[in-house]
């Protein structure tokens, strides 16, 4: 569902993202790890088509973020770290938007507010100016606007930032529910337990180079290692080299 062919991208003498080749299944929770300025933010920005590789390609469901990004769209979600809601609108207007945007009918709108809202506990605030929400729940209210056109991929920055204990497993499960289902699930994150609790597959990340890719048990035995936070330290030890994106990644 996601496949990614010797990407790379350039930001003046900079490379963010080098080379980076990998491919995630239908149904595979995918994650991301690695420090700041590995190029995480970077790869996921040119998945979703908010950057323009340098060279290479990503595809969403077999079809190329950049020549097709249409149907590309139409097959995924995509949530930043700090998403973008239109703070006039109450989050239930945003919902229908958002659902009008892909085209939902208003029967479906409806169907699938009524399973995800109860779920992050919004009921309360869905009349309420989204500017006036806290941060956790703007992010609760990202993450529900973007499961309701049923994405065949679904790609996330960084999903716990914000949430509280609660939500976060709320999160999990859904992601986890969903994979099952068969969506694909592209998450970036710093907090090594959420990978190794929820993904099938890792890869990560640095100084904008994919530098191991693998389960969690196979990466720690490829590196000899009992847990996966010493074979991330092992990974990304820090050298005499600058980090390849100064830019938050």
């Amino acid at each position: 569902m996601i496949e990614v062919q010797h990407l790379v991208k350039n930001f003046g003498t900079l490379t963010a993202v080098d080379d980076v080749s990998l491919s995630v299944e239908r149904g595979q929770f995918f994650a991301v790890l690695g420090p700041n300025a590995a190029g995480k933010t970077t790869l996921i920005k040119l998945l979703a088509g908010l950057l323009k590789p340098t060279s290479g390609f990503a595809k969403i469901a077999g079809y190329d973020i950049q020549t097709d990004p249409l149907e590309a769209r139409r097959r995924m979600a995509y949530v930043p770290d700090f998403p973008f809601l239109y703070d006039k609108l109450t989050p239930w207007e945003f919902f229908r938007f958002t659902g009008q945007i892909f085209q939902m009918s208003e029967a479906r709108i409806q169907a699938a507010s009524r399973e995800l809202i109860p779920r992050f506990s919004l009921e309360a605030f869905l009349e309420k100016p989204i500017e006036g929400l806290s941060h956790g729940t703007r992010q609760r209210v990202a993450i529900v606007s973007a499961l309701m056109h049923d994405p065949e991929v679904f790609v996330i920055d960084e999903p716990m930032v914000g949430l509280d204990p609660q939500h976060a497993r709320v999160v999990k499960d859904i992601l986890k529910e969903r994979t099952l289902k068969g969506m694909t699930v592209f998450l970036s994150t710093h907090q090594l337990y959420v990978a190794e609790e929820m993904a099938d597959k890792i890869g990560i990340m640095h100084q904008g180079k994919l530098v191991a890719l693998g389960t969690a048990e196979e990466l720690r035995k490829r590196a000899g290692e009992k847990g996966l936070e010493q074979v991330f330290l092992n990974l990304t030890a820090k050298t005499s080299a600058e980090p390849a994106d100064s830019k938050k990644a």
